[in-house]
């Protein structure tokens, strides 16, 4: 205590000090000792309150625990008094016993008043609901007959806790009823009809199979009631459980499978082609029978039945059954391919059990095999030997699916890395696997005949492939409004030469014993370097026939004036090497330089176009200026879509030629043009001169000098990068090379004997 006071002094003692620093404070010596008592009244009230705060709660919780005191003892001495009057009881209780047998008999006298009026009223309610049941009015029929079940059960469960032994009354009751059973079976017999033409009943009148599902629903809840009260007390009506509801499936099963034998119209003596008929009328049965079961039947059924995927199961069963019995057959060598093709690729395919429609409900990949795999093994060798007639038309068939898709106004899937592709190279791969796989099973030699054969029928498709692909883009160039999407599916063409590629050697890797590269193999490869190269061409010319008006209006008066074609040509390139970020690897990275490329080709054409000739200093200064931000401006957007090492030298061309053109003294043009010509050597003396006259004050004279020394000093280009200027036209240059060159020698000559 006496140690927290010193702190306490000292502290005070240091306050006091900081206030009293001046000698002008001592003036208000009163002011703060004023302040200080302020400050330690309202501290000693905060004290205070706080005490009294502690000192409440520390009463309020006394008062608590007293009173939870007493009433722990009222309540022990309760529990007391509980027990004893519990002992005291158990004498009494067992002398109740007669009173319980009263009660027993009370409940079956007074169950027995209660269905005395159904008990007289019998044979009326019989007679009701066997016209109610011919009515086809099938839930009041069954509202009655569990009228008449329940007031048969109830009479007979009292006589059973009456007397379980006694017979003769049960017998009693049981004929009094009898009429009861031979209702319900009817009753049956009309659900039973009605599952049975479910299909037709679905369309014209679902309440129809509504009230049937709802009707054994009800039963099958009273069969569970029933089960439970005989396991507690050993008694169970007569024709309990009905299991009305297993009946129901098994009706179910066999309407499809009478459905599915029913699909043979012919016969192979009546029509040839007996076999692709009944297929097609068991595609058609199928796929429109479970349309009608996903889109009506469903909402007729509980949803814990799983509807949908019981019927898929049926269907399923029995078009296995069906097409085993078949395959059982002796079957001719077009009658297997039929057969084989309908089983392995019809029945999942989108025409059949991966319909849109379904597939978004089974998963198809999931059911088992239709035909046993020995039965599949005997008709394999009669199978491959007309796989080659069939694949030409599964190609044919596949790219045709294929260019309907391009047609779409929706973009095409993207893989898992966002690259656009369609479904082409996945259909035509899973048809030649299915075939190698089944080829995989007689042996390793044939497995590779096939193999090569697919390849074969590969490179002719691919070439069909490229035409299509051309005929695609000409058909858009005619409007090019449509197809809408057309960028995206040529990105996907693009996208399937690759994944093509990778599936080829997919394939090899894993149904070839040894690769080996082959005359196929490299016809395969080059034409899909040419379909993907192509195809960027194509995407190409698609931004520039976007940019054509916008590099048409460089290096004019009114881009020297002041012009946004290059903003808006970054702006569209930009833009569509969004879409184009969708190509995969190298087209992508090849295209992009390329395109960097014939940017650069098209500004350096409208520079020895000459569109514009400079008027004076000024504009040439100007104008040059503006080539070289125009430069920065492509090698910036070409940089962020990574064009590749060539950007500064494509880039640096036009900024190269600015410098020619800002140049102020003509004396050290030779310089300039030396210097722009060492850095590219397949300049040509038309594209100087072109240079010379854009630039406008450079004489006729100085113009043939520069060439002309130019030409004799000219370095041959070994070892040149790609070129830029080579495919760079030069319009109306009137003079050719050797005329060039002539001149330029006599004016030499002339210099020099001057």
């Amino acid at each position: 205590m006496e140690e927290t006071s010193r702190e306490a002094v000292a502290t005070a003692v240091q306050r006091v000090a900081g206030m009293l620093q001046r000698s002008d404070q001592l003036d208000k010596v009163d002011q703060y000792r004023r302040r200080e008592a302020r400050k330690k009244a309202s501290v000693e009230a905060r004290l205070k309150a706080a005490i009294q705060s502690q000192l409440d709660g520390v009463r309020t919780g006394l008062t608590q625990l007293h009173t939870a005191l007493v009433d722990v003892k009222e309540i022990q001495s309760s529990l007391g008094d509980v027990s004893k009057d519990w002992r005291q009881s158990i004498n009494t209780i067992e002398s109740l016993k007669d009173v319980k047998d009263a009660v027993v008999q009370h409940s079956q006298l007074a169950s027995a008043v209660e269905n005395l009026k159904n008990i007289f009223s019998v044979p009326e309610i019989v007679a009701s609901t066997q016209q109610l049941i011919e009515q086809a009015d099938l839930l009041q029929a069954h509202r009655k007959l569990m009228e008449l079940e329940s007031s048969r059960d109830d009479l007979m469960y009292e006589q059973y806790r009456m007397d379980s032994k006694n017979t003769s009354d049960m017998h009693l009751i049981s004929i009094y009823f009898e009429d009861v059973q031979g209702l319900s079976d009817e009753l049956a017999k009309q659900l039973w009809m009605v599952l049975q033409r479910a299909m037709v009943t679905v369309r014209r009148d679902p309440t129809m199979l509504v009230s049937a599902v709802r009707i054994i629903e009800r039963e099958e809840k009273i069969d569970r009631r029933m089960v439970d009260r005989k396991r507690q007390t050993g008694f169970i009506p007569p024709g309990r459980p009905k299991r009305w509801k297993d009946k129901m499936f098994q009706v179910l099963e066999g309407t499809v499978s009478t459905r599915i034998e029913g699909t043979q119209a012919v016969t192979r003596e009546a029509d040839k082609m007996w076999l692709v008929r009944l297929l097609e009328i068991m595609r058609k049965y199928v796929l429109d029978d479970l349309i009608i079961v996903r889109n009506l039947m469903v909402q007729c059924f509980p949803p814990h039945y799983n509807t949908f995927s019981r019927f898929f199961g049926l269907y399923h069963g029995a078009v296995s059954s069906r097409v085993t019995e078949l395959a059982a057959e002796d079957l001719e060598a077009n009658e297997i391919v039929s057969m084989l093709t309908w089983v392995l690729n019809t029945y999942k395919s989108s025409d059949m059990m991966g319909h849109p429609e379904l597939s978004a409900e089974c998963d198809i990949n999931s059911l088992e095999p239709l035909l046993p795999q020995d039965v599949v093994d005997d008709l394999l060798s009669k199978y491959i030997q007309t796989f080659t007639s069939n694949i030409t038309g599964w190609l044919r068939k596949a790219l045709e699916t294929d260019k309907k898709d391009w047609l779409k106004e929706t973009e095409p899937e993207a893989d898992q890395d966002g690259f656009y592709q369609t479904t082409l190279p996945a259909i035509v791969f899973q048809m030649f696997e299915q075939n190698l796989q089944v080829a995989a099973q007689i042996d390793g030699d044939f497995r590779e005949q096939v193999l090569k054969l697919c390849l074969k029928q590969m490179n002719t498709f691919l070439l069909r492939y490229r035409e299509e692909a051309v005929l695609y883009k000409e058909e858009h160039l005619r409007d090019r409004q449509l197809p809408q999407c057309y960028v995206q599916y040529m990105i996907a063409i693009i996208n399937n030469c690759q994944t093509f590629r990778e599936s080829i050697n997919s394939l090899k890797r894993k149904y070839c014993a040894q690769p080996e590269h082959t005359d196929s193999d490299a016809a395969i490869e080059r034409t899909l370097n040419e379909v993907a190269k192509e195809g960027c061409q194509y995407l190409l010319d698609e931004v520039f026939l976007d940019l054509e008006n916008h590099l048409n209006e460089l290096l004019t008066r009114k881009w020297l004036s002041g012009s946004h074609a290059v903003d808006t040509i970054c702006v569209t390139v930009e833009d569509y090497f969004n879409d184009f970020n969708k190509i995969k690897n190298p087209f992508n990275q090849e295209m992009t330089g390329e395109a960097l490329r014939r940017v650069v080709v098209e500004y350096l054409k409208a520079v020895m176009q000459k569109r514009v000739t400079f008027k004076n200093a000024d504009e040439r200064r100007d104008g040059a200026d503006r080539m070289i931000k125009e430069a920065e401006q492509f090698k910036f957007l070409f940089r962020k879509l990574a064009a590749g090492e060539d950007t500064d030298r494509l880039c640096g061309a036009i900024a190269a030629i600015a410098e020619v053109f800002k140049l102020t003294d003509p004396t050290l043009l030779y310089l300039e043009v030396s210097t722009l010509v060492s850095k590219y050597p397949d300049i040509r003396e038309e594209h100087v001169q072109a240079l010379l006259a854009v630039r406008g004050d450079a004489s006729r004279e100085m113009r043939q000098m520069i060439i002309g020394t130019l030409s004799e000093n000219r370095a041959p280009p070994y070892g040149l990068a790609q070129p830029i200027f080579k495919d760079i036209p030069v319009p109306n240059m009137a003079m050719s090379t050797m005329t060039t060159m002539t001149t330029m020698t006599s004016m030499a000559t002339a210099k020099l004997l001057k």
